[in-house]
């Protein structure tokens, strides 16, 4: 689901609650002040609806764990005003690149010619974690070593989950999880395969089986979670000092305990905990 026809409701109403002061549409000067004296940081937000990252509620304000995180930092950064445009993840490099943005947020990952164009902070802002879907009544299927000898759905030759298991492949060469691979494989698809014991099981983004399943209702669960992919805010590399005060501030946040009750909120699980934790978290049901 795409929110560009929300983009002007977004970026004049919208963030008003994020920013949590007066942040109209005319609010700054030529300086790149507002009008409270704090400096204006533009940044990139995703047009991806992607719950519970960010969706919108009913009066169209948006909500999600991006938008608490957000919304915490303008807090412990009172000089600073934030103000967003929403946007595709290509429009969103491009314009950090250019400085049209300080940063960009998008759930992204790191590969190596985005480290050559952006700042990274130190610190991740949140997880992206993945599993192997299974039946409910299975317990024999937790790690990959437990897929040596057994069906997997079809995935897409391409992307980040494909990558996993590749990087997987190369250092178990004994262990081989078998890959059929398929253009646009539908989760949904996959995941009824699955449920009719046709495959045995389905990697996937946790939260990307939460979405679907509750819509399909399957009799599936979380097997075993795979890895916790860290997920990165980008920064125009020009914004040093800007990056090292959220790093800073995230890294705070991480300590106190704060991003973990939003991950909690939002997702039912401290993703902030290491991966038997979160584990334990989906497996009994919190998910």
């Amino acid at each position: 689901m795409k929110a560009k026809g929300l983009l002007a409701i977004l970026t004049v109403i919208g963030m008003l609650a994020v920013a949590g002061c007066s942040s109209q549409a005319n609010g700054s000067d030529d300086a790149g002040k507002s009008s409270a004296g704090r400096t204006v940081v533009k940044v990139g937000l995703s047009d991806d609806v992607s719950p519970p990252f960010l969706s919108f509620d009913d009066n169209n304000k948006p909500i999600g764990y991006d938008m608490d995180y957000l919304a915490e930092l303008q807090k412990r950064l009172p000089e600073y005003e934030f103000k967003y445009e929403l946007g595709e993840e290509e429009s969103q490099l491009i314009g950090t690149d250019a400085g049209k943005y300080a940063f960009a947020m998008n759930w992204f990952f790191k590969n190596p010619e985005r480290e050559k164009k952006f700042l990274y902070p130190e610190h991740p802002f949140g997880y992206s974690v993945t599993a192997l879907i299974t039946k409910s009544d299975r317990d024999d299927i937790k790690s990959f070593e437990n897929m040596t000898d057994k069906k997997l759905a079809p995935m897409s030759p391409a992307g980040g989950l494909r990558s996993i298991i590749k990087m997987y492949n190369e250092n178990h060469p004994d262990k081989q999880v078998k890959v059929e691979t398929m253009d646009n494989p539908s989760n949904g698809e996959n995941m009824k395969l699955v449920a009719a014991g046709k495959a045995d099981a389905l990697f996937l983004n946790v939260i990307t089986f939460d979405d679907v399943n509750k819509k399909l209702n399957l009799d599936l669960k979380v097997g075993g979670v795979i890895s916790k992919e860290p997920v990165w805010l980008v920064f125009n590399k020009n914004q040093t000092e800007l990056a090292k005060k959220i790093d800073a501030a995230t890294q705070d946040m991480v300590a106190d305990g704060t991003l973990g009750k939003l991950a909690e909120k939002w997702f039912k699980v401290d993703l902030f905990k290491d991966i038997a934790a979160i584990e334990k978290g989906y497996q009994s049901g919190k998910q």
